[in-house]
C-alpha cells in the first residue's frame, strides 16, 4: 500500500468488553458492582472521544533497516491512576519480576509477535517492527482492556465480574490486532465493517493461543476470554466463535446476545452498530473453515484471513459479503480452484448464510 494511503488514518478506541455488557452491570441491584460498570463505561465514553480528536502518529513505517525478528516490548505501570503509558517496569529481555499482570502481559505482547511473524511473515503491528508497549494496573478496578491507536492498556477487572485482563492470552492478541487492522484494511468501526474490525481480532486472538499453546483446531476451545469472566458470573468466555450466543447466560449480565448466522443479524445504533455482536457471524465462519481444513487453524484458514485482510482489496467499508467474496478468492488463488480450502469457504459463508454472488 503506498504511503498517500496511510496519512489520514484515525485508529479506532477499541475495548474488549462490548458497552452492551457493562450497560446490564451498571443497572445491578449490587451498588457496588453497578458503580463499578458505570465508572468503566464512563471512562471509556471518555477515552472514545478523545481518540476522535487525534489521529495516530508514526502510521506511515520509516523505509531503513530491515525490521527485526525479534520483538520490541516495554511495559508500564499505571499504579491505578490513568496517565499512559505509566512507570516503565519492563523492557524487552529484562527479567521476569513479581508482578504477575506485567510478566501476563510481556509474554502476550511477545506470543502475538510470534504468531504474527512465524505465521505470516510480519513483522509487529505494523510490518516494520513497531515497538510493543503495554501499561498494566490502569485506573482502579478497571473492567476493560484496551488498545489506544499506539499501545496496550489492561484493568485489574474489579475480581466480581471481571479478573484481571491480562489473564487471556487471546485477548491481549485481540486488541494488538486492532492495530493490524489500522495498518492494513482499517476497516471502519461501523455495522458490518466494524463487527468485521471486531471479527479479525477475534479470530488472530484465538490463532495467538492457539499458536501459544500448539494447538490444533480441534483442540482449541474456540473461546475469547476464557478465565476472564469473575467468579460471580455464570459463564464460560466473553464470546464463542464455535458457538456464538452460548459464553454466558447470566441472572444479571443476560444472554450472550451473538448471533452465529444472518438469520440472527442484529440491527441497532448501539455499540457503533453492534460490531461486538454481529462479529458472531464471520467468527463462526472463520470457526467453519478452521474445523473443516483440520490441523493447525493459522496455517491455512489464518493465511486466507490474513491475505484477505492485508491484500489490498478489502475496502476499509467493506460488509460481510466482501469479506465472503474477498477470502474465497483469497482461498482459491493461494490453493487453487475447487481444492479443500475453496470448498470449506463456500460451506462455511452458505452456513453462516453470508452470500458469494456479486
Amino acid at each position: 500500500m503506498d504511503a498517500s494511503h496511510t496519512h489520514h488514518r484515525h485508529p479506532v478506541f477499541c475495548t474488549v468488553v462490548p458497552p452492551h455488557l457493562l450497560d446490564k452491570a451498571a443497572r445491578s441491584a449490587d451498588a457496588r458492582r453497578a458503580d463499578l460498570a458505570q465508572r468503566t463505561l464512563e471512562r471509556d465514553s471518555m477515552l472514545r472521544t478523545r481518540r476522535r480528536v487525534t489521529s495516530v502518529r508514526g502510521i506511515v513505517p520509516a523505509l531503513g533497516a530491515p525490521a527485526s525478528d525479534e520483538p520490541d516490548r516495554t511495559v508500564y505501570d499505571a499504579q491505578h491512576r490513568t496517565r499512559l503509558p505509566g512507570k516503565k517496569v519492563r523492557a524487552e529481555g529484562g527479567p521476569a519480576g513479581t508482578d504477575a499482570s506485567v510478566n501476563r502481559a510481556y509474554a502476550g505482547l511477545g506470543a502475538t509477535f510470534e504468531l504474527f511473524l512465524q505465521g505470516f511473515g510480519r513483522h509487529s503491528i505494523d510490518d516494520a517492527g513497531l515497538p510493543l508497549d503495554a501499561t498494566v494496573h490502569y485506573d482502579e478496578d478497571y473492567n476493560n482492556a484496551f488498545w489506544d491507536g499506539q499501545q496496550m492498556v489492561f484493568g485489574d477487572g474489579d475480581g466480581d465480574l471481571f479478573l484481571d485482563f491480562t489473564v487471556s492470552v487471546d485477548v491481549i492478541g485481540h486488541e494488538l490486532t486492532h492495530g493490524v487492522t489500522q495498518y492494513s484494511a482499517n476497516l471502519d468501526y461501523h455495522q458490518q465493517s466494524g463487527a468485521l474490525n471486531e471479527s479479525m481480532s477475534d479470530v488472530f486472538g484465538s490463532l495467538i493461543k492457539q499458536h501459544s499453546l500448539e494447538q490444533t483446531a480441534d483442540q482449541a476451545d474456540w473461546l475469547i476470554g476464557a478465565g476472564l469472566l469473575g467468579p460471580n458470573v455464570t459463564g464460560v468466555a466473553l464470546r464463542s466463535m464455535k458457538a456464538p450466543g452460548t459464553a454466558y447466560d447470566d441472572d444479571e449480565l443476560g444472554k450472550d446476545p451473538q448471533p452465529a448466522t444472518m438469520d440472527g443479524y442484529v440491527t441497532t445504533s448501539r455499540d457503533n452498530g453492534g460490531v461486538h455482536i454481529n462479529s458472531g457471524i464471520p467468527n463462526h465462519a472463520f470457526y467453519i473453515v478452521a474445523t473443516e481444513l483440520g490441523g493447525k487453524a493459522w496455517e491455512r484458514a489464518g493465511q486466507i484471513w490474513y491475505d484477505t485482510l492485508t491484500g489490498g482489496q478489502l475496502a476499509s467499508d467493506a460488509d460481510f459479503a466482501d469479506f465472503a467474496r474477498l477470502s474465497t478468492a483469497a482461498a482459491v488463488a493461494r490453493y487453487g480452484d475447487g481444492g479443500a480450502e475453496h470448498q470449506a469457504l463456500q460451506k462455511a459463508w452458505s452456513v453462516v448464510g453470508v452470500p458469494l454472488a456479486g
